[in-house]
């Protein structure tokens, strides 16, 4: 199984660009002090920078927790890169992307450093009010493109591509121009935005994002960082990019819940929530709020959940230490109200559970649910809808505390 949001490192992002033609910066990833240094003589010369190799933004501004200054630093030689590196690897990087935790370092890429002369901004995206394949890109690169659409978003460029025709030569060449790509930099961009969209469709991504896109001062254009996004349902056909999953990144709990085809996301709340659909997910959190509660999690056990996918789910809640109370809201369609009973019996025996839980069950073979929960001597609370269910628990949580 994959996760649900499923993201790669910098140094899988080059190697992507490298195998569909993207021109890219040379990069080395290395796992050691010693792999640095040896990867800082085969790229060879001066300006290269050392960048440590974690899921998320803001590196150069980071510190370690070692007390060490910044993800990313520019050397000039085979011995800097080896001692940067060295107080890098096996430390934890603080950024204001990871939160206060910060995030292990175990790889650090070493790349050629370029003269910058200008930045762009460049993505491929599924644009779902169009319901197609567009392209964003703006003259302000290196900055938050969510800035620039706010303040000044007549420097967004927007282009739709055809759903079946792909991305034609006049569109790159239009999109080129508008940047103020020209001459040889024209014919550079043509290349670059065809190899990026062919690498998009290839690898069923459903975003790639080229943050900056520079021009360099020797009249080169190359991608300098990138993120992407890929489709979760297209995944199974795409071994190499699984492959390059890096779940010591990840939430343990998503993780986990991965295994078990669940979709989890771990939030700061205290009443955890077990639900079949994400849109009834998204009902339930919301009228937790609604009551005045805080929902610690999403968690959607799909449209027909088995007894052990319900037992893993109660597992994976509870490993979140902030949860003070379990709100259990099915509605039995495919999925029968018997066996998530079950399954929640099972559970709460196995995990000896002593939060308050509150489970609402309608639907398909709901009688047998319910009588299942009242015969099992647990202290469970019945709830007749949603609402009755979310007062309950946002009550009982209360009332504990």
């Amino acid at each position: 199984m994959v996760a649900a949001h499923m993201n790669i490192h910098e140094y899988q992002a080059k190697q992507l660009f490298d195998k569909y033609g993207v021109a890219t910066p040379k990069g080395i990833v290395a796992s050691t002090a010693e792999e640095a240094g040896k990867a800082a003589r085969d790229i060879g010369g001066e300006g290269l920078v050392v960048k440590a190799q974690i899921h998320a933004g803001g590196r150069g501004k980071g510190t370690f927790k070692n007390g060490f200054k910044g993800g990313v630093h520019v050397i000039n030689t085979p011995e800097e890169a080896q001692d940067i590196a060295g107080k890098m690897l096996g430390q934890t990087l603080v950024t204001h992307q990871t939160g206060p935790d910060g995030k292990l370092v175990s790889k650090v890429l070493i790349a050629k450093s370029v003269d910058i002369k200008k930045e762009y901004y460049f993505a491929v995206l599924f644009d779902r009010s169009a319901s197609c394949h567009s392209i964003i890109a703006s003259t302000e690169g290196g900055m938050n493109i969510e800035e620039v659409a706010e303040k000044t978003p007549e420097k967004i460029i927007k282009t739709r591509v055809h759903p079946t025709l792909g991305l034609q030569s006049y569109q790159c060449r239009k999109i080129a121009a508008a940047l103020g790509l020209t001459g040889p930099l024209m014919n550079q961009a043509v290349k670059l935005f065809t190899a990026v969209y062919n690498m998009y469709v290839k690898t069923d991504c459903s975003l790639v994002e080229i943050n900056p896109l520079a021009v360099t001062t020797d009249g080169q254009l190359v991608a300098l960082d990138a993120k992407f996004n890929f489709d979760d349902n297209a995944l199974y056909r795409q071994a190499d990019v699984v492959a390059m999953r890096d779940k010591t990144e990840e939430d343990p709990r998503e993780v986990a819940a991965s295994e078990y085809n669940l979709n989890y996301i771990g939030l700061d709340g205290n009443i955890a929530c077990l639900v079949n659909g994400a849109g009834l997910a998204m009902a339930t959190m919301d009228i937790i709020k609604h009551h005045g509660g805080e929902p610690a999690n999403f968690l959607d056990v799909g449209g027909g959940a088995s007894r052990e996918q319900v037992a893993a789910a109660f597992k994976i809640i509870l490993g979140d230490p902030n949860v003070q109370g379990i709100l259990v809201n099915i509605f039995g369609g495919i999925m029968d109200c018997k066996v998530i009973a079950d399954g929640i019996i099972a559970a709460a025996q196995e995990t000896g559970l002593n939060l308050p839980l509150v489970v609402r069950l309608e639907g398909n073979n709901v009688d047998a649910g319910k009588a299942t929960l009242t015969s099992s001597g647990l202290a469970i609370t019945s709830a007749d809808d949603i609402n009755d269910a979310a007062a309950k628990i946002v009550g009982a949580v209360k009332k504990a505390a």
